[in-house]
């Protein structure tokens, strides 16, 4: 696990679970667990490097506890050196200061 998941890896809760409604050809549409999900990503820097992520906004529902983020990001592609840049909505499931699911 890179020191950067890491550390993010702690606001997740020990069962969070990852929904995918958008994916890719091999790519799980559900991963259960912080641990599953650290396993997913520990590829992550082979194939994509990112460079930047901006345009943050959030929006957050302190009765509910659902958070949306939208955010960009900016980089490229490892193995062809192809820049990669893609925009993204998450709704996450906040209790107890964790992250309990991300779809």
């Amino acid at each position: 696990m890179t020191r950067r998941f890491a550390v993010a890896a702690v606001l997740l809760a020990e069962d969070v679970v990852f929904d995918y409604i958008i994916t890719t050809p091999g790519y799980p549409r559900r991963v259960e667990g912080r641990q599953a999900v650290a396993e997913l990503y520990r590829p992550y820097g082979d194939m994509i490097v990112l460079d930047r992520c901006h345009d943050l906004a959030v929006h957050h529902d302190p009765n509910t506890g659902v958070v949306v983020l939208e955010y960009a990001s900016q980089g490229r592609v490892v193995a062809t050196g192809a820049s990669y840049a893609n925009r993204y909505i998450s709704v996450l499931t906040i209790a107890d200061r964790k992250v309990t699911r991300w779809r």
